[in-house]
């Protein structure tokens, strides 16, 4: 008798459903209509006005331009794009090198580093951090308002420090305790996750874990089970939630208390700032999270999914909140919890 291992998901030809080579053969004419029909499904691709929502348009294409539509409406006569008011508006690259570069993206188990995917679509190297960045804000958008847990459902809470690392001194005595607050320079902060076991995850960053309390207090329903370690920093949630903690100086998971979902999501950032990215400080750090998290609630969608659901995220979206107005220096990012 054989017996036949069963094939992970991942090894399997239902997950690789949209390849790179796939779109690099489109044509520019089948990369608009693509996105046309991403940002118009109700009329099936057909131009609605961004400003008025009348579908009586006419084409005012310049040349050999991208597509460009006027609104018929007297009382509007608006131009507009397929990208006009939405995360990749006012963009200069043709719209297939963004549905490429949106396949690469994807296509990532840890993340993509954005020096790679210049080289990658041979573009400058801001051109690519930018384009990145509004992809991860586009993933930020699943998580805007998001409860986690319900009655008798399991949730998962942790924290970890990411980002503001520095070099010890090369002789023993001269390296310093950067556990001590005199010696750090404000640019480890605390990732806080909480994730429903067979649910989403919803990342937030902190100072330190003590602050996250409020937030989670916000985003945890009332009669969700959670998990937790040890660490001092949850005790005020036992007055809201039902709470399991597990020692993990002593075991990884004891009486049915284990966070190991959390330390599932802890990993894939960690290997993405080690292996990709190796600088998130700063006020990119929660799209950093929010792209790992996006990437543990969809990693078992197929290649194809999970193109299809970052485009249909940046048409919905509005004009970037954090590099809008970036490259002519008017304002430096505001990136925020969602």
């Amino acid at each position: 008798m054989v017996f036949q291992m069963a094939q992970h998901f991942l090894l399997s030809s239902q997950a690789k459903t949209l390849s790179l080579l796939q779109v690099t053969r489109m044509t520019d004419e089948e990369a608009e209509t693509a996105f046309r029909l991403v940002r118009w499904p109700e009329t099936s691709g057909a131009p609605v006005c961004p400003s008025c929502g009348s579908v009586k348009v006419y084409e005012c294409r310049r040349g050999k331009g991208a597509a460009r539509w006027r609104c018929a409406q007297k009382e509007c006569r608006a131009d507009f794009s397929i990208t006009s008011g939405t995360l990749f508006a006012s963009h200069k690259l043709p719209l297939r090198t963004y549905l490429a570069a949106i396949a690469i993206f994807t296509n990532e188990v840890k993340g993509k580093s954005m020096l790679a995917l210049s080289r990658d679509l041979g573009t400058h190297y801001m051109t690519a951090f930018v384009m990145a960045h509004k992809m991860r804000e586009a993933m930020s958008i699943e998580m805007r308002g998001r409860v986690i847990g319900g009655e008798g459902r399991i949730a998962e809470t942790d924290g970890a420090y990411f980002g503001g690392y520095q070099k010890p001194a090369n002789f023993k005595d001269h390296r310093k305790d950067r556990r001590l607050a005199r010696n750090q320079n404000g640019k480890r902060k605390c990732v806080v996750i909480v994730r429903e076991r067979n649910g989403r995850s919803l990342p937030a960053v902190f100072q330190n874990e003590a602050q996250a309390i409020g937030f989670i207090r916000s985003r945890v329903a009332k009669g969700t089970v959670v998990h937790a370690d040890e660490a001092g920093s949850w005790n005020d949630l036992h007055g809201r939630y039902e709470m399991h903690r597990i020692n993990h100086q002593e075991a990884y998971s004891a009486d049915g208390a284990c966070t190991n979902q959390a330390e599932s999501f802890f990993s894939r950032l960690r290997r993405a700032e080690i292996g990709h990215h190796h600088h998130v400080a700063g006020p990119y750090l929660i799209r950093f999270a929010q792209e790992a998290s996006w990437r543990e609630d969809n990693r078992r969608l197929s290649t194809g999914e999970q193109v299809q659901r970052v485009a249909t995220l940046a048409m919905k979206g509005k004009p970037s909140v954090d590099f809008c107005g970036y490259w002519q220096r008017s304002k430096l990012p505001k990136v925020a919890a969602e």
